[in-house]
């Protein structure tokens, strides 16, 4: 039986992968930040050494893009420092690593989707932070899989989609801008990949982009949800040209899924993910 552990347990995506493991086939044991701290690399060594895993998931990260910018070493310790410390770990233990990382290593001043090989770029400390975490990890470890995703969303903690939902249900009127375009991405269809990597025994190892299929601007996104979710508030919504934010953002940040497509093919629409779990929430 494969043993796998799980980092960052209580984020969106370690909840979303907690709901969909089927721990028969394969045993998880699930670490929140309360349970383990990634910036103790002590802890951690004594963590993976009580068993003999074969992957480690690594969703621990600092996500608050705007906190980033002035909490700039916490973000790197935990995006960057923090992921060194996993990657010369799971080394040590033989352990394969899979990594999530981000959309915003990039810029933003290209006009077609980014692919793997295309040069990082980072315009905000919070996609300086995970970049230098995915160096860490090309420089320690050479069994990984690095993971980079897009404008995620779950019916776990708070995120865009839950936000929208929350604001259409008090009736608020909502600015919303259609200056970034990106892919939403379900964590479900996130988790679903990252089983996938770990029941197959073929997948080179290296780096994905992982999301939706297609693109659309925050604005798109929030109108495809109050779509689903109560049509009569679509009128709430208004679309702006711009949003202040401490934070520089990527203008487009669309990831070129082709390699994953190859080795994967059960990919969605960002159109159908959100309808999906827009009906479940309603």
């Amino acid at each position: 039986m494969k043993r796998i552990v799980v980092l960052g347990a209580n984020g969106q995506l370690g909840q979303t992968l907690k709901s969909l493991v089927n721990k028969e086939q394969i045993s998880y044991d699930f670490y929140s930040r309360e349970d383990l701290d990634i910036t103790d690399k002590e802890s951690l060594e004594d963590s993976l050494e009580k068993e003999s895993y074969n992957f480690c998931i690594n969703c621990a990260a600092y996500t608050n893009v705007e906190q980033a910018e002035k909490d700039v070493d916490k973000a790197f310790l935990i995006n960057a420092q923090g992921v060194k410390n996993v990657a010369e770990v799971c080394k040590s233990k033989k352990i394969k690593l899979i990594h999530i990382s981000t959309d915003y290593v990039f810029d933003g001043k290209k006009r077609k989707p980014y692919t793997t090989t295309d040069h990082p770029n980072p315009i905000n400390q919070y996609g300086k932070s995970k970049l230098r975490g995915e160096l860490y990890i090309k420089d320690a470890i050479e069994e990984y899989y690095i993971i980079r995703t897009s404008w995620l969303y779950s019916r776990y903690n708070k995120n865009f989609l839950k936000t929208i939902i929350k604001k259409t249900k008090e009736n608020s009127s909502l600015n919303i801008t259609t200056e970034e375009q990106g892919t939403p991405t379900s964590c479900t269809d996130l988790c679903k990949f990252i089983i996938y990597l770990i029941n197959s025994d073929s997948i080179p190892f290296g780096t994905y982009n992982f999301s939706a299929r297609g693109q659309t601007t925050w604005y798109g996104f929030a109108k495809e949800i109050v779509l689903h979710f109560n049509p009569n508030r679509l009128s709430n919504l208004n679309p702006i040209n711009s949003f202040k934010t401490v934070a520089n953002r990527p203008k487009y940040s669309v990831l070129d899924i082709s390699e994953t497509e190859n080795v994967y093919m059960n990919l969605n629409t960002w159109r159908k993910s959100v309808k999906t779990l827009v009906d479940e929430l309603r």
